[in-house]
């Protein structure tokens, strides 16, 4: 079986299709990724073996400037992926049996699988972009909406309104050039009835929460045996657990300040910090011995070690820190972040920072209730919970779909 894969987003959006590919390639399938050409994502591909078929402009040209995209960004982003999916995926979806989409809005994944007659599988890492008559669009899953505010079901309208605009007449004037008929709603094509939801089942709870009907495979968690970084290990073994600090892909949208915050909200509490550089380049605020910064590391390892995980709330990283047993402060800035800060807080694995610009005070006091042994027992109990095979579960299943629609093919979606 050879299966085509495809994400545009930033890390949290290709580490997931990495781990699925490890899958697949044990179960001796053949797989190919196609994914924005950041110089990290062909690093992080090639530990599974893997070659990156770059798919549009790399994801730093967007989000690491001065200032976060803005809407005009977005209207000239949207037109320019959707020609990028349907030259570059045709191409690579020759001779493969079923086409894996997810990250931002993937449309012209489904229809060159359409055009080629095989299945295509939309999966997700949340559920705050799967409609429901429950939650608004952009709010918490599960939230029900204050009753004097419009109706969630005019909302989620809306929402399918907004992204026609962004992709609809792009969309439809390449499925014209390759003799398919236009779609009326993008998001519902992209979506379709039955997305996987490759999030865990404790960390992310779906029943009743979408009008969709969700496969949930669990996370896809691509094991990492990488040492840590000698000079790491010296730090950590010259004392006490320290406090990981790190926003991952944030670039732009990280906190103004985090680094200088984080380190002193840290300091307050008695404990060391690691610092993660990320996109956003957090450096140390001066040159104290109780402050190391690190690069790209294995998370896994490192997040059984420290005393507590202060970041931005990326699905990825919350589920890392989850599976580690690690108390979290989660700092949410957008789309799906304050929904992983409410289930950490819900949990009692940690606290939310409902602030997304927190103080040396805020950030303390968070990181109290993390580090209390409370929450650390509870954490390490919430971590026996979690499930690490998602990406085992959801190989598997591609297969089984793949030999249904050999006996039974439909054009299109499964």
């Amino acid at each position: 079986m050879r299966v085509l894969m495809t994400t545009w987003g930033s890390r949290g959006d290709v580490e997931p299709l990495a781990a699925l590919a490890a899958a697949l390639l044990g179960l001796g399938a053949d797989v190919r990724v196609c994914a924005p050409p950041d110089e990290e994502f062909r690093t992080l591909l090639a530990r599974v073996g893997v070659p990156l078929v770059p798919l549009g402009p790399t994801v730093r040209s967007i989000v690491s400037g001065p200032k976060p995209p803005t809407a005009q960004d977005a209207f000239r982003l949207a037109p320019e992926l959707v020609a990028a999916r349907f030259d570059t995926l045709t191409a690579a979806a020759e001779g493969c049996d079923a086409v894996v989409a997810t990250g931002l809005m993937p449309a012209g994944a489904r229809d060159v699988a359409e055009k080629l007659g095989i299945p295509y599988v939309l999966a997700c890492f949340h559920l705050l972009g799967l409609p429901s008559r429950r939650f608004r669009p952009g709010a918490r899953p599960g939230t029900p909406s204050p009753q004097d505010e419009t109706d969630p079901r005019v909302l989620w309208k809306q929402d399918a309104q907004r992204v026609n605009g962004l992709y609809r007449e792009a969309l439809n004037r390449h499925r014209a050039a390759i003799g398919l008929p236009p779609v009326d709603s993008v998001r519902d094509h992209v979506l379709t009835a039955r997305p996987w939801l490759a999030a865990d089942p404790v960390l992310c709870p779906s029943q009743g929460m979408t009008d969709l009907d969700p496969v949930q495979t669990g996370a896809w968690i691509l094991p990492d045996d990488r040492p840590l970084p000698a000079d790491l290990e010296a730090f950590l073994a010259a004392g006490e657990p320290p406090v990981y600090v790190g926003f991952g892909s944030m670039a732009a949208y990280a906190p103004e300040g985090i680094a200088r915050v984080a380190v002193e909200a840290a300091r307050a509490a008695g404990r060391r910090v690691v610092l993660a550089r990320g996109w956003a380049g957090l450096a140390p605020i001066d040159d104290r011995d109780d402050c190391h910064s690190v690069g790209e590391v294995n998370q896994q390892a490192l997040f059984r070690r420290v005393a507590a995980v202060v970041h931005h709330g990326g699905a990825g990283t919350t589920t890392a820190a989850a599976l580690a047993g690690a108390p979290q402060v989660v700092v949410p800035r957008i789309a799906d972040q304050p929904y992983w800060a409410a289930r950490v807080a819900e949990l009692g694995i940690g606290a939310a920072h409902s602030d997304p610009t927190p103080t040396v005070g805020t950030l303390t006091a968070a990181l109290t209730t993390a580090l209390a042994p409370e929450t650390r027992e509870r954490a390490r109990a919430v971590a026996g919970t979690i499930r690490a095979d998602g990406a085992e579960v959801a190989a598997k299943l591609l297969f089984e779909t793949v030999a249904a629609a050999g006996r039974d093919r439909h054009p299109g979606s499964v």
